[in-house]
């Protein structure tokens, strides 16, 4: 089902080919190209981006420990490319979805009565070995799409530091892009916060099942 303004809900949970449909109808990015990728970049660089607040973009971030190890960090890759950040009983993202650069997906989250179905893309995918920053990371950044609630972008990353310790962050900007996320959107914030809570404990859960 879809309302006015490119809202894709269903009244129980999407199945593939409601997930489909939405992708397929969603067409392009629905915010500034210019910002395009740009949640590659740290947490203080957004934060001094100008451009970003005047454009009306808010930041939202979570950081926290998962694990030590390599073992750890290869888990918590593996984790993220199957989407167990989303493994949640109220959101989730099909597992098949292939993390590559350019590859559409849907996130399903319940609100209340319907589930909202919305529409991203793949704006990068990077890993690296060995940098200034960290011994090794993984990270992946979506961007908005027509139909989507909000506009703005989400980066997903693990990282072993040189202390041996991995990392679980989640980085985005985002601002109202439907009426109806312009009204709630002070609740839209608190599910931000909620969900990087949960999401954390999924990558935990994930990792210490993969111990026993």
């Amino acid at each position: 089902m879809r309302l006015a303004g490119m809202v894709f809900l269903s009244w129980g949970r999407p199945t593939p080919q409601e997930q489909k449909a939405c992708i397929n109808r969603s067409g392009s990015f629905n915010y500034d190209p210019k910002f395009k990728g740009a949640t590659a970049k740290s947490l203080s660089s957004l934060q001094e981006d100008k451009g970003l607040s005047k454009d009306g973009f808010l930041l939202n971030h979570s950081r926290n420990l998962v694990g030590s190890g390599l073992d750890a960090y290869e888990k918590g890759k593996t984790a993220l490319q199957d989407w167990r950040h989303f493994g949640l009983n109220w959101a989730f993202v099909d597992p098949k979805t292939p993390v590559q650069n350019g590859v559409k997906f849907c996130v399903c989250v319940k609100e209340f009565l319907p589930w909202v179905m919305m529409p991203l893309q793949v704006v990068y995918v990077n890993e690296n070995k060995r940098s200034k920053q960290a011994m090794a990371s993984f990270r992946f950044g979506g961007g908005t799409l027509q139909g989507h609630l909000l506009a703005g972008e989400e980066r997903f990353s693990i990282e072993l530091d040189e202390n041996n310790q991995v990392w679980y962050e989640i980085l985005s900007f985002s601002k109202p892009a439907h009426l109806l996320s312009f009204i709630g959107y002070p609740y839209v914030m608190l599910r931000q916060k909620y969900f990087a809570h949960q999401s954390t404990n999924a990558i935990m859960k994930h990792l210490n099942a993969s111990k026993s």
